[in-house]
């Protein structure tokens, strides 16, 4: 679906706009199916996926059809904090506990609790982490 090399694009809906922002409704489509990169957006998931993109300055209206935008960059950096970086904790944890002499269900225990930290981590700064994502819009 995307005109542009490296650039994920969905088809919206303006569901409500504030002085700030612009929230939209990604449409799903039969044709992330075929998609490149539909491994990494979370919108070929759902059957609905609210965006909220900061866009200041817009001449848009509610209900007008948009096309959503972000640099496939910004995917594999979301598929790296979401399920990369917590799946190596995990591992090392593991075999580290396994190595000193831990039974494999503590082991196994103690290391999804590694995960707490981590995901309290990403709540806390999720505020950063967000600044960290653009995307863009343009209307149809």
């Amino acid at each position: 679906m995307s005109s542009e090399p490296n650039v994920i694009e969905h088809l919206g809906r303006i569901e409500a706009i504030t002085p700030t922002d612009i929230r939209v409704v990604i449409l799903s489509q039969s044709v992330c199916a075929s998609c490149h990169a539909k491994g990494v957006c979370s919108a070929a998931d759902a059957e609905e996926k609210q965006v909220v993109i900061t866009k200041p300055y817009h001449n848009f209206t509610v209900g007008e059809m948009v096309k959503v935008s972000m640099q496939q960059s910004m995917g594999f950096k979301a598929l790296w904090w979401g399920y990369l970086l917590p799946l190596i904790l995990l591992l090392a944890s593991l075999f580290t506990l396994s190595a000193v002499g831990f039974t494999e269900g503590r082991a196994g225990l103690l290391s999804m609790l590694v995960l707490i930290p981590y995901y309290l981590f990403l709540y806390l700064f999720r505020g950063k982490i967000e600044k960290e994502f653009h995307f863009d819009i343009v209307k149809i």
